[in-house]
């Protein structure tokens, strides 16, 4: 069953507390980023500015190159999971294993350029591979339907591997994402930017369960 993932993408304290505020009550697995300033051109709140509602699963998505500065700090925070880029900087392989020795879902999030039999060590060894289709470092960007094709090269590598998509998820693709195979659908501006962010999230969640074909 694929799940809805409401994102958190800010760049103040304020702003994050506004985001979770607003998503608070109904979400229960949520995607937060972070970035670096440079692997994405903005710069989100600070590892020391996380909190979270008590009972959220939270998959912290690290938009940075480097990992050092951001993986053992995050795994202090017991997080659920941890997605990392396999365009960072360094040994990508040594922090997924990292991640997972501290019992923690270790994910490896592709940009789109990023074809999966080049990082094929890596999906070997995560146990959430994202789909990046998105803007780096800010909501919005368009779900390139085109990039679908790489969960079947993604499970050829590593069948059991559980696949995230993030980037222009909409009511009027989110389907077509789950029939493509996606689990998780990270969803930024559909639910921030929508006047009643809760129905917006309930509009998402009865269009990927609905069956038939498309």
């Amino acid at each position: 069953m694929s799940v809805i993932a409401p994102s958190i993408t800010a760049f103040s304290p304020a702003e994050y507390k506004e985001q979770v505020d607003r998503i608070t009550g109904f979400a229960e697995r949520v995607h937060i980023d972070l970035t670096d300033g440079e692997f994405a051109p903005t710069f989100t709140v600070g590892i020391s500015d996380l909190w979270v509602p008590a009972g959220w699963s939270v998959g912290l998505h690290v938009m940075a190159y480097d990992l050092e500065n951001f993986v053992p700090k995050l795994i202090a925070l017991k997080p659920n999971m941890i997605i990392i880029h396999a365009e960072a900087r360094g040994d990508v392989a040594a922090y997924l294993r990292l991640i997972k020795q501290a019992g923690i879902k270790a994910g490896l999030a592709l940009l789109r350029p990023t074809v999966p039999s080049s990082v094929a060590p890596l999906i070997q060894e995560a146990e959430h591979v994202l789909i990046f289709s998105g803007e780096l470092g800010r909501f919005g960007g368009t779900a390139s339907l085109m990039q679908l094709e790489k969960i079947r090269l993604i499970k050829a590598i590593n069948p059991n591997v559980e696949i995230g998509w993030d980037g222009g998820v909409t009511v009027d693709n989110a389907y077509s994402l789950v029939q493509g195979g996606v689990d998780v659908l990270a969803v930024g501006g559909a639910i921030h930017k929508a006047s009643d962010p809760h129905a917006s999230f309930s509009r998402l969640q009865q269009e990927i369960a609905k069956t038939g074909v498309l």
